[in-house]
């Protein structure tokens, strides 16, 4: 029997939820079989429109989309102090992330200081934007160059 090639896991953001759910794509996320897609639970209470709280709330009762708090000292102490500089759910990604015992990447449209302190937490290669799940989506066949280009009229 083959060994099972470990998935890695993607912290998401609401930004990119909300994105995806705009252009009806959260689906992909299932798609993506080489990622495990993970939301801390401050991002889910950022979800305010209720189309997108039933897409996200479809995808978890579903499995690939799963729902986690932050529960050891160090990621909360982390949380605290990030939270002082950006949202709850931006602040959640990343003390989660930063504290993790493997590498997992953030999915996430903010920049700023967002982008610097993911960047100086994590390292240049932690970050995943939208685009970047469509490009996977791409080159894994699951979309064509013309269905991604349609999603920028939307």
């Amino acid at each position: 029997m083959a060994d099972q090639i470990p998935k890695t896991v993607v912290i998401t953001d609401a930004n990119v939820l909300i994105n995806l759910c705009h252009i009806v794509q959260i689906p992909l996320l299932k798609q993506l079989t080489s990622f495990c897609f993970v939301v801390p639970q401050e991002v889910i209470a950022e979800l305010t429109d209720p189309m997108q709280q039933q897409a996200i709330a479809d995808a978890m009762a579903q499995g690939y989309i799963k729902e986690f708090r932050l529960n050891n000292t160090e990621s909360l102490e982390l949380f605290s102090k990030l939270r002082t500089q950006m949202g709850a759910g931006e602040a959640a990604c990343l003390a989660a992330a930063a504290t993790a015992s493997e590498k997992h990447l953030v999915a996430s449209d903010e920049k700023k200081i967002f982008k610097r302190k993911a960047i100086e937490l994590l390292g240049d290669n932690s970050l995943m934007r939208t685009e970047d799940l469509i490009i996977c989506g791409i080159q894994s066949g699951l979309l064509s160059v013309p269905q991604a280009d349609a999603f920028k009229a939307v």
